[in-house]
């Protein structure tokens, strides 16, 4: 007799364990267990970027997120991020001795509860550029990408976004007017230097299915492409 009751007890306990594990994946199945949760103690907006400083775990540290409005006092929750060592910020004439770059954030609303993640949007600008002799406009990539991949194109358009100096290159965002289906805007990278708003050719090398990790994934991207403005 003796024996059963200690049977039912170790049954017992093993369905309660796995009914709480059960819980407790439910609970969390929203949650990465590689999150990270700061608490933001100065924000300062730039032209690309929201600067963050940060604490998390009583270590402050610095974090460039994409543009987006945070208050002092929030709590952020990430997980992918890529540190960038003696980054200098031109706008705000800084280097940063280590600075995480995120590709998105989401706010602790409350326990458990968080708003949607933070992500950069291009939205599509009313732009007319005339396509360049011998080069391709943007929907001719888009429409046919495997025709382009792994050759060097031209384009031609107007700078409507710019990362700097990440990972040791520029990070330009471009559109020409045309689109195929929802694609719109090419992302280039680049060792020259543009302005936002200028009508620039681009010359560089397509590729597809781009993925270096934290975020910066591309199904079409253009690769160390030089700029002419002399159009």
């Amino acid at each position: 007799m003796r024996f059963k009751i200690v049977i039912l007890i170790a049954v017992s306990l093993i369905f309660s364990a796995c009914s709480k594990n059960e819980e407790q994946t439910k609970g969390n199945k929203t949650v990465d267990p590689n999150q990270h949760q700061a608490t933001v103690m100065e924000v300062i907006q730039v032209t690309d970027y929201t600067y963050l400083h940060v604490t998390e775990n009583g270590k402050a540290y610095w974090i460039a997120a994409p543009k987006a409005e945070f208050k002092v006092g929030e709590v952020i929750l990430y997980s992918k991020s890529m540190e960038m060592k003696n980054f200098e910020s031109k706008e705000l004439k800084k280097t940063f001795e280590s600075i995480l770059f995120i590709d998105n954030a989401s706010v602790k609303l409350g326990e458990g509860i968080m708003n949607e993640p933070m992500k950069p949007s291009i939205s599509k600008e009313d732009v007319k550029v005339e396509p360049i002799a011998g080069g391709v406009t943007l929907a001719q990539i888009f429409s046919d990408p495997e025709k382009y991949s792994n050759k060097i194109v031209k384009v031609k358009g107007k700078v409507v976004k710019i990362n700097s100096g990440i990972m040791k290159r520029n990070w330009i965002h471009l559109q020409d007017g045309t689109n195929y289906k929802d694609d719109f805007d090419l992302t280039i990278t680049t060792n020259d230097n543009v302005n936002n708003g200028e009508v620039v050719v681009f010359e560089g090398k397509i590729v597809l299915n781009k993925d270096f990790g934290y975020g910066y994934a591309y199904k079409v991207l253009m690769e160390d492409a030089k700029a002419s403005k002399n159009l």
